[in-house]
């Protein structure tokens, strides 16, 4: 093997360990980690993911609290109609398409999965609203595989520790996908948000309390 094969094989081996050493230390602090969104059905997540987006997930929750009693079903959904539907979920952002899709999506339920979510990703994609990081939420959440989707807290720790740097949210899927050991992978993305929402923030990160400051190869960071 030559020197510089030698050198990347290191390179490699060392970023594992680190990966295995940064998910223990992650797993230790939060052994069972979720999702903030509020939900008891594959259906229900499917709902609260696709009204997540550009919107906190307190102001989606204070929506489905009062949603969800009156229409947690495809069918219910569909015969509550896209207009009251959309005074349900007026406060969040994009309410007025979100309303749309979520109308639509029930419909092809109804039609092509029997009132069911659908279990592979390429029936999930197909879903109005639906794109590869919802699906990938889905997927893993609601149906227990190992995906990895990719947010701007993914994202964001996931460049600045080093871990897997990436141009572009697939990148950095892959990469994660590649890098994080099997028994880590089914939470990894839970802990990677949780991680980016409270400690590794987008502004002004607190790298003093964070439990992996010494892993990360962030090069601001202030200890």
């Amino acid at each position: 093997m030559s020197a510089n094969k030698k050198r990347v094989a290191v390179h490699a081996g060392d970023l594992q360990s680190r990966c295995s050493q940064i998910f223990s230390r992650l797993q230790a602090a939060n052994p069972h980690p979720k999702t903030e969104l509020e939900y008891r059905t594959p259906f229900e997540l499917l709902v609260a993911v696709l009204l997540s987006a550009q919107a906190t997930d307190v102001s989606v929750n204070a929506a489905t609290r009062l949603l969800f009693p009156v229409a947690n079903t495809p069918q219910a959904l569909l015969e509550l109609g896209e207009e009251k539907l959309r005074e349900s979920i007026q406060r969040i952002g994009l309410y007025q398409t979100k309303a749309r899709h979520l109308i639509q999506t029930c419909r092809l339920l109804v039609e092509q999965h029997g009132g069911t979510v659908p279990q592979t990703r390429e029936a999930l994609e197909a879903l109005p609203g639906v794109g590869h990081k919802t699906a990938s939420v889905i997927l893993n959440a609601a149906f227990g595989q190992p995906t990895i989707a990719v947010d701007t807290h993914v994202f964001r720790v996931a460049n600045r520790t080093g871990l897997a740097p990436g141009k572009n949210v697939l990148e950095v899927e892959n990469r994660l996908l590649e890098i994080v050991p099997d028994e880590f992978k089914h939470n990894a993305h839970h802990w990677l948000i949780l991680h980016g929402r409270y400690i590794c923030q987008a502004r002004k990160p607190k790298c003093g309390i964070c439990i992996i400051n010494d892993l990360c190869e962030y090069k601001d960071k202030e200890l």
